[in-house]
């Protein structure tokens, strides 16, 4: 009899934790649906009056067909057809016909990051092969952030808590973080062990009145670029921690489905050089997946698979699928992110870093891809093993504890950019808060 009350117990503890866990996920997939809903804003009068600027004679053959080849991106909800909140512009960076038609009417101009692009890449590598180094070029680089929620989002007298995004000190290409101020004088900044940088503030919220988090800060960061040699490239050592960490699976997003075990043996074929195997990788994203603004990734089940599905993807997007490929096949990979700072062109940004056996670690920057608009192989294929100097390190995973530990899901359960917000009564998602960043580049250190 004792042995039936025991196990009897056993079984109701293990199915009420069943149900605790069911309740979470029904409570995660109603959220995820209500962020879907804020992505999926458009109308088809609204998307389609974006299109005739271009093609004002577009009929509904033409929008089926861009819906089922997924460059128009949709969805039901709720029984009405919603479009993804930039369908119609994507649709004109992803369609080749689309994009075609678009750059006769407004020309096809760089955009500002690519002008600096343009500008800093060949003398990137001049400084390299001259210097003998493979870090060149520091830059100073103070930023005033602000992250503001708005009024009365948050009960008058209820704390609110803010993790903001703070330089990840002692990297390789980042040096010499410094806090010079913030706006709360109690703070705390994420031990060096935790992937995603931040610093966390606390704030009393008032009545019609936002609540502003603001930090400054500076930090020394520089370019880098390996000269890179299939031949300088060693074997594995498959024992250590850092091969068995970094070829591993990853929870949601770094997944070894059939699907890519397939692709990456395709693509790779019988090379057996990771440089080579990591270059073919490169290349084939590059070529095949145009830049396109993307939904939140935490209404996204598997990104490299939904990359594949809809044949385009943006940074963080194309970098996982970049990383999922490389693990699978045996090359030490891992995200990083953060900020791209280009003068006049700062942005949110995600990239990564492989390793190679002999050399180290080096940075991939998969978004920017192959720079066709540069000049020659070596500055085209600058981003598979270089970078500029105008970045913000703030992770260098993705999906990783806050510190401190957040009590509700996050607003962007991928990467951490922006920034995180909560109150006792939930998360603070991001359309109840806006961010900005104020950049000043100090003056050049020389080498």
């Amino acid at each position: 009899m004792k042995n039936v009350i025991i196990i009897t117990s056993i079984v109701a503890l293990l199915c009420a934790c069943s149900n605790k866990q069911n309740d979470v996920n029904s409570a995660w997939e109603q959220e995820r649906m209500e962020r879907i809903k804020i992505d999926f804003s458009r109308s088809e009068e609204q998307v389609i009056n974006y299109i005739k600027r271009y093609i004002p004679d577009v009929t509904t053959e033409q929008i089926a067909a861009w819906e089922e080849s997924k460059a128009l991106e949709c969805m039901m909800i709720d029984g009405e057809k919603k479009y993804f909140r930039n369908a119609a512009p994507n649709l004109f960076r992803v369609d080749s016909v689309a994009r075609a038609i678009k750059i006769a009417k407004d020309g096809d101009a760089l955009s500002k990051r690519e002008e600096v692009t343009k500008t800093d890449i060949p003398a990137i590598i001049k400084a390299a092969k001259q210097t003998g180094e493979s870090l060149v070029l520091p830059q100073r680089i103070r930023v005033t952030y602000t992250l503001t929620v708005n009024a009365n989002e948050v009960p008058e007298g209820e704390i609110v808590r803010c993790w903001l995004p703070f330089p990840k000190e002692n990297q390789t290409r980042q040096k010499d973080v410094k806090l010079i101020n913030t706006n709360e004088g109690r703070y705390v900044i994420a031990p060096a062990q935790y992937e995603h940088s931040t610093i966390y503030m606390e704030k009393i919220a008032v009545k019609d009145e936002p609540t502003v988090f603001q930090e400054v800060f500076e930090y020394t960061t520089s370019a880098a670029y390996y000269t890179l040699k299939p031949e300088d490239v060693k074997p594995y050592d498959t024992s250590t921690e850092l091969y068995k960490k970094y070829t591993s699976e990853r929870d949601t997003h770094i997944i070894f489905s059939s699907r890519i075990k397939k692709l990456a043996e395709e693509l790779a074929g019988d090379e057996p050089n990771p440089l080579l195997k990591a270059y073919r990788y490169f290349t084939w994203i590059s070529n095949n997946f145009p830049w396109a603004s993307a939904r939140e990734y935490s209404t996204i089940t598997n990104i490299p698979e939904y990359v594949l599905d809809n044949h385009k993807g943006d940074c963080g997007q194309v970098t996982l699928l970049f990383l999922t490929l490389c693990r699978y096949s045996g090359i030490p990979a891992h995200f990083q992110s953060g900020f791209m700072m280009h003068p006049g062109a700062w942005n949110l940004h995600d990239w990564g870093e492989i390793y190679l056996e002999g050399i180290g670690w080096i940075p991939v920057d998969q978004s920017f891809g192959i720079s066709t608009f540069l000049n020659n192989e070596e500055e085209k294929m600058f981003f598979l093993g270089g970078l500029d100097p105008w970045r913000m390190i703030v992770n260098n995973d993705y999906s990783m504890p806050l510190f401190p530990e957040k009590k509700y899901p996050r607003s962007e359960t991928v990467d951490f950019q922006r920034g995180e917000v909560e109150w006792e009564g939930g998360n603070l998602y991001f359309d109840k808060w806006t961010y900005d960043m104020d950049i000043e580049y100090l003056t050049e250190i020389t080498q």
